[in-house]
């Protein structure tokens, strides 16, 4: 992790390829927001229950819920390819909304499509349980492919 100063306060943070930004269950008191580059979200992250959730690129916005919250990431985010970040602590947060005031109708929406996305994922989840089945790896690698190739496009 390499670090620069974007202004008096916020730093210019960057990851390489496949590094782990922001760990499930641990609690990181930080937001950021993507300058370059592209990360994937992950609930289960290295687990036999791992899923891909989103892919998220420039001007997305990550680690509100344990900046706001105070509470461990719900959440892994892994580095999809080298990435570039504003890092935003909580004091820097009434000057980050002063300067990017567009930026909170970004976070507030990667918010509520998080949120929707987890529940189609648990949705599917519960379905398989109830059929007494495992989720198939085969499909949740399918599933994988196609959200990294239409988020990365779309970004």
């Amino acid at each position: 992790m390499e670090e620069k100063t974007a202004n008096k306060k916020s730093k210019i943070i960057s990851f390489p390829q496949d590094s782990i930004v922001l760990k499930e269950g641990d609690v990181n008191p930080d937001m950021y927001k993507i300058i370059k580059g592209h990360a994937e979200v992950y609930v289960g992250y290295g687990t036999d229950n791992e899923a891909l959730i989103g892919i998220i690129g420039p001007r997305a916005c990550f680690g509100e819920y344990g900046l706001l919250l105070k509470k461990p990431a719900i959440y892994t985010v892994v580095a999809y390819s080298d990435l570039y970040l504003l890092r935003i602590t909580e004091g820097e947060m009434a000057d980050f909304i002063q300067e990017n005031h567009n930026s909170i109708i970004t976070i507030m929406r990667n918010m509520a499509g998080m949120m929707s996305t987890m529940r189609v994922q648990i949705d599917l989840l519960i379905k398989d349980l109830e059929k007494g089945k495992k989720p198939d790896t085969v499909t949740i690698q399918q599933l994988r492919r196609s959200m990294r190739g239409y988020s990365i496009y779309e970004a």
